[in-house]
């Protein structure tokens, strides 16, 4: 019996084998958890059948957070399936690929609406729909941050921006539901090697760069990071609310680069 053992989880955002949402649905159900899935499109719901039915769920539902009419329809499905849900993975995230490079100060404005509004706004419609599943035993509502969101970051632009937007709304939202036992934390790993990282200019001399400088010497891995999320989801992060948590083998103490990089 593993320490997810009898929960129930919604996991929205698994693009493929290599995504963050991936990596953690995966420890999430290897430590006993049951899953449900949510895609946007055909063409990512192939991607994700597979893998859902590698960890035994036959549970997929297609919403785009923009939609406030596919959250209801989706959340509606989910309850007519299960009567309560103890966390929620929102892995979610969109920005203009010919943004992500260069400088911010050339973002659109329709480019900055969207970014926020996926990318940080969804995270309180999800929340607000997951939040009557929640109430009677608690839970846990969980999201993906990254250190652009407090430092600049090259090329990362008004996803940073988002992020800070995002990582605010943990706290306020853990405020909020905090008195019914519901934790909200986010996650915020280094650099990885995932569809989302490659939209970023020069994300490949990024990740070189924290690989070789970070203190443990080395970018997270998918395993690290779903470990993480276990711990939140589980009893053991019963009183971890409203946090950051950093899995970036420690890159975001740093200063400047190591001695030998400078």
């Amino acid at each position: 019996m593993g320490v997810l053992a009898g929960k129930r989880g919604l996991v929205m955002g698994v693009a493929n084998d290599r995504s963050i949402a991936w990596g953690i649905a995966k420890a999430c159900a290897e430590a006993g958890a049951e899953l449900a899935f949510t895609y946007q499109g055909e063409a990512f719901g192939k991607r994700l059948e597979p893998l859902a039915q590698s960890v035994g769920s036959d549970v997929m539902l297609d919403v785009d957070v923009t939609d406030d009419a596919s959250l209801d329809a989706a959340f509606g499905a989910l309850q007519e399936r299960w009567d309560t849900l103890d966390f929620v993975v929102h892995a979610v995230a969109y920005a203009d690929k010919s943004e992500l490079s260069g400088r911010i100060l050339d973002t659109s404005r329709d480019n900055f609406k969207t970014c926020m509004d996926i990318s940080a706004y969804s995270l309180i419609e999800v929340s607000r729909r997951a939040h009557p599943m929640m109430v009677e035993n608690g839970g846990t509502i969980l999201t993906l941050s990254y250190l652009g969101s407090t430092r600049v970051t090259p090329n990362y632009n008004v996803m940073g921006v988002a992020k800070a937007a995002l990582e605010g709304t943990v706290r306020y939202l853990a405020n909020d539901v905090g008195p019914e036992g519901i934790r909200v934390n986010a996650i915020s790993p280094g650099p990885m090697k995932t569809l989302a990282m490659s939209a970023i200019g020069g994300a490949r001399t990024t990740y070189k760069h924290t690989d070789a400088n970070a203190p443990m010497r080395s970018n997270a891995t998918l395993e690290a990071v779903g470990g993480t999320a276990v711990y939140l989801c589980s009893d053991a992060g019963a009183f971890t609310t409203g946090e950051v948590i950093h899995v970036d083998g420690g890159f975001h103490v740093l200063g400047m680069p190591q001695y030998d990089n400078l």
